[in-house]
This record gives C-alpha cells, sequence and structure tokens, in this order.
C-alpha cells in the first residue's frame, strides 16, 4: 500500500510587494499553522519515508517546520522545481515518479494544483484545499507508477482551522 499526503504551504505574507511569488514567505500564522499541523501529523502517527517541496520559500518553509514537528531530517526533504506552480498533469508525473521503497511520501505545493490532484486521485470534489492542509490519500499498489486518477481513497484531511482551538498552547 503506498500514503501519499498532500500539505498545500502555510499561509503567506504579501507585505512585501517587490518580493516574486517565488520569494514570499510565511506570515505569522503560517508561521504558527506549520507546526502546529506537524503536531497533527505526529498525534495522527503519521510518518513521512520521504517529503518532497516545491522550492518556492513558502513551502518549503512550511516542509521544514513540519519536519521538525515530526521528527523527519530536515536536510533529507527532496526539492522538485516541477512542484512550484504545477499542473495537475504535473503533479500526477511527479507522484508516478516516486520511489517504490518510499511507499509514505509527503508533497508540499500549491493551489490550484493540490486541490486538482487530490479531486483527480480521490474522485472527491474538494472545493479548495486550506492552507496548510494535510490530505492524506492511500492506494492498494506497490508501486508509485500504478497510481492513477480515481484510484486512491482520502484516510484523513486536517487543516488549521480544524485545530484552532489548540493554537495557545
Amino acid at each position: 500500500m503506498l500514503q501519499l499526503t498532500l500539505i498545500r504551504h502555510a499561509k503567506s505574507s504579501w507585505n512585501e510587494p517587490n518580493l516574486s511569488d517565488f520569494d514570499r514567505p510565511l506570515n505569522r500564522r503560517g508561521l504558527d499553522n506549520a507546526p502546529m499541523m506537524g503536531r497533527v501529523i505526529k498525534h495522527k502517527g503519521l510518518a513521512f519515508d520521504r517529503m518532497v517541496s516545491s522550492p518556492a520559500q513558502r513551502a518549503i518553509t512550511t516542509a521544514r517546520l513540519i519536519a521538525a514537528e515530526t521528527g523527519y531530517p530536515e536536510n533529507a526533504i527532496a526539492i522538485r522545481e516541477d512542484l512550484y506552480d504545477a499542473s495537475v498533469d504535473t503533479l500526477l508525473e511527479c507522484v508516478q515518479s516516486l520511489d517504490a521503497h518510499e511507499p509514505r511520501t509527503a508533497l508540499v505545493g500549491h493551489n490550484p494544483g493540490m486541490t486538482q490532484l487530490y479531486n483527480a486521485l480521490t474522485g472527491e470534489t474538494l472545493d479548495n484545499l486550506p492552507t496548510c492542509a494535510v490530505a492524506v490519500i492511500e492506494f492498494d499498489v506497490e508501486d508509485w507508477r500504478a497510481v492513477h486518477p480515481g484510484l486512491g481513497r482520502s484516510v484523513l484531511l486536517e487543516y488549521p482551522k480544524k485545530h484552532q482551538h489548540h493554537a495557545g498552547r
């Protein structure tokens, strides 16, 4: 069985209009939400054999903050250029090229692609994967190359608004 975790980057800052989209950092809420969602992941007993992130600042920061909370080594986060602003087709190709020896893989990326990928793989129609959402999809296959639209089942969908009351801890 394969377990794909889709993580949309946390809330990013628009305070510096001269920064490129690629370089936008997380805002304060994003910097709070990413570790919180990392703790949710850990609490749910999820672990990753591999984390793969878009190279954009807001995505890699989200990946690092979640890695720190889940015990995943930050220096082992793989960066894939093609995850930045990726279409659903590019994301599916990325999933199909993952390593079969890493059956629990997390992708950290961007909308609209992440929501479209979730919907394509699960056959659901989610309007929007919120920022810093964590969506876990399972596949009854042994090789990522066998992953196709409609084959996955959603087993977990968590996002910061569901856990806001814990934010003070």
